[in-house]
């Protein structure tokens, strides 16, 4: 029931980086230097080594999982992007460490008619949580296999009862610059936000997820509470998430702001369509040793058979 509380790291730069990032970074540079955010650190620097997470107890393996190894936890944990700490991929680990998961509360609007403010883990039932081992691909060309912690995002969605007007799912990160240096910066438009068709967001791979590699997700990878999207690139799994809201129209989303040329509101995998600077036809699996070949991008990242039919009759070159 809810309650209410009203190695080496394997891509090359020019794989890696967004156009958002790319074209800003010396300005950005001026402004962290002269605002005292952070001290960047050299090129190539490592970040610390993660600390690991509280355990999960009694989870049940997802009969689906992919059988393939995951990638290394620190890879996972030490190399990503979470823009609110810093555009750098060591960055969220780097500057994560006084961000504060507990306690935390999520707002439900909109067309449901359950709304309202909700501890997150009134949200989570935690005798409901499985662990289940994704495919994750990221824009920039590279990939990983994480076993995440979640349920399923539909059977929350379903709780909270949606409405006939309701047609897509909102979300948006916390806005906290005090302990999000990334956030003091004009590198996007604060807060995150990211938005999925009802569909979508009712599909059994749609995973709201609090940990990963058994564990509580750490700081650095979207504490306390993330999506997981497996068919969809990386950035369409918003981070700490805060507001949850049911709308009739399609909901802005973060990088289609900041340049919708690049990235549009669907953001399938898709190895047909290139990025405009880059091809997403293959991909490099972080751990794999740099010279090795690179592997090629499977059509909804490998979940077409599970996904293709909420798309049909889409032109998805158009509707990228």
């Amino acid at each position: 029931m809810l309650i209410k509380h009203v190695r080496a790291r394997d891509p090359l730069s020019s794989e890696i980086t967004p156009r958002a990032v790319f074209e800003g970074r010396r300005r950005l540079l001026k402004a962290a230097a002269a605002a005292g955010v952070w001290a960047f650190a050299p090129a190539g620097a490592k970040a610390a080594k993660p600390v690991r997470g509280e355990p999960i107890p009694n989870l049940a393996p997802w009969p689906k999982s992919l059988s393939e190894p995951p990638t290394g936890y620190e890879l996972a944990t030490t190399y990503n992007n979470f823009y609110e700490f810093g555009f750098d991929k060591e960055d969220p680990a780097r500057h994560s460490k006084s961000f504060k998961p507990r306690p935390w509360t999520v707002a439900v609007e909109g067309h449901a008619e359950k709304t309202g403010t909700f501890d997150f883990e009134d949200l989570i039932k935690p005798h409901q949580l499985e662990e289940r081992v994704y495919r994750f691909r990221c824009v920039e060309a590279w990939s990983m296999v994480v076993p995440w912690v979640g349920v399923p995002l539909g059977d929350v969605l379903k709780r909270l009862v949606p409405t006939a007007k309701a047609k897509y799912v909102a979300f948006q990160t916390v806005l906290r610059p005090e302990e999000m240096p990334g956030q003091r910066l004009p590198l996007l438009k604060w807060p995150y936000v990211e938005g999925l068709r009802l569909d979508e967001a009712m599909h059994p791979l749609a995973l709201l997820t609090v940990g990963m590699y058994g564990e509580r997700l750490p700081n650095q990878n979207g504490a306390p509470l993330r999506l997981v999207l497996p068919w969809k690139y990386g950035f369409k799994s918003i981070k700490s998430i805060v507001r949850i809201a049911f709308t009739e129209t399609e909901p802005p989303t973060t990088w289609n702001i900041a340049t919708p040329r690049e990235y549009g509101f669907y953001s399938n995998v898709n190895p047909q369509v290139d990025h405009p600077r880059w091809s997403q036809a293959k991909e490099r699996r972080l751990g794999d040793p740099f010279f090795s070949p690179k592997r090629p991008t499977l059509m909804f990242n490998g979940y077409a058979e599970d996904v293709a039919h909420l798309y049909a009759g889409m032109d998805l070159a158009k509707l990228y």
